[in-house]
């Protein structure tokens, strides 16, 4: 029995993310490059010509705690499609533990991977601590709405959580970036939706097992 995911040609061709998925991993994407952008002209008065790109500082100012629910909204949808998908399992220590051969390619060394990899696993889930936390310390700052929510020591700690777990996302957001323009495929993959069996075979070989048993990812389950 085969997968629906899979089309026959030359080269077979994989159904990795559906239309919804894509637009909602673009939807977050755009929300944290807003707030990254003008959060950094908040951080630094050298960057401040960044709220230029937002129609200047009161509205980026205004503008900002908005996206950001947005970004939370957002990104809460994806969490529920694949929380599942990146449960920790065994094979996700042997890959940190043999990161090097992650990094000189050496995948024969590696186990078999289901649709996701530790890697990736690690960005979602250090993606979604940071934003449940860039969450509540934003909710604690916005004054504007929240002001009696906490007092004024309360806020200033609120306002250091919020600027330290800001930079971790952004690292994380640049590592998650350069992973996929260098695994070749990847950055594809979340613009067409689709993979070639080869690249799957390669990288994520328990999943394409799977598929070709006949398994569907629940994403891409008829809703």
């Amino acid at each position: 029995m085969k997968s629906p995911q899979l089309h026959p040609g030359d080269p077979v061709e994989i159904d990795r993310y559906s239309a919804s998925t894509r637009a909602n991993h673009w939807l977050t994407a755009a929300c944290f490059v807003a707030l990254t952008l003008s959060g950094l002209a908040f951080y630094d008065p050298r960057l401040f010509f960044l709220t230029t790109l937002f129609g200047g500082g009161s509205l980026a100012r205004a503008l900002h705690p908005f996206v950001g629910v947005v970004l939370v909204v957002s990104f809460l949808f994806l969490l529920l499609r694949f929380w599942r998908a990146n449960l920790w399992v065994k094979d996700d220590s042997i890959w940190v533990n043999q990161f090097p051969d992650v990094i000189a390619g050496h995948d024969d060394r590696l186990p078999e991977f289901e649709k996701f990899n530790a890697g990736q696993k690690l960005v979602f889930w250090s993606m979604a601590i940071a934003i449940a936390i860039l969450f509540v310390s934003g909710l604690l700052i916005w004054d504007e709405y929240f002001y009696k929510l906490s007092s004024i020591p309360t806020k200033r700690v609120a306002v250091l959580v919020h600027a330290a777990t800001a930079t971790f996302a952004i690292v994380v957001l640049i590592v998650h970036i350069y992973a996929a323009i260098w695994v070749k495929g990847s950055f594809g993959a979340m613009l067409e939706g689709r993979v070639t069996a080869g690249w799957a075979f390669r990288h994520h070989r328990k999943w394409l097992k799977r598929l070709a048993q006949g398994g569907v990812d629940e994403d891409m389950r008829p809703s």
